[in-house]
């Protein structure tokens, strides 16, 4: 992005970097270093003791702001968010802080309304209700 541009999150403008960038959310970040941790205790009796503090203050977080743990309904939430053409950062946010409504996805994420884009209400009230369904049969 060239100095002259200001980055503003709520037009996407983010980076390039950003933009190209594979983001993921904390349900999926969860997984990844449960699975570490798993390994860890096979390898060792006592894996507390090789998981450095930021290992552990990091799995702790990522625990704790999950919305989702049940692997395959991690799956189906970045399926049902890919769908609208996210971009991953929007993706990542409404993964993660999972609003009730177009109103609250739209505050969080104002570029869900930008010009280019092809997303209604209805559309964002769908996808919405999609993971709301998603979270219930968790």
């Amino acid at each position: 992005m060239s100095g002259e541009e200001e980055e503003n999150a709520a037009e996407l403008k983010i980076g390039d970097e950003f933009l190209k960038a594979k983001c993921l959310m904390n349900c999926e970040v969860s997984l990844i270093l449960e699975h570490k941790y798993e390994q860890l205790q096979q390898m060792s009796e006592d894996a507390t003791n090789q998981m450095s503090q930021v290992f552990e203050k990091s799995l702790q977080y990522v625990k704790r702001f999950s919305r989702y743990k049940n692997p395959d309904a991690v799956r189906q939430v970045r399926e049902i968010l890919s769908r609208y053409q996210l971009a991953e950062f929007e993706l990542c946010v409404l993964g993660n802080l999972c609003p009730e409504t177009v109103e609250e996805a739209i505050t969080m994420v104002p570029s869900l309304k930008s010009k280019d884009r092809s997303l209604n209400d209805d559309a964002i009230d769908k996808m919405l209700n999609d993971l709301s369904l998603i979270k219930k049969f968790e």
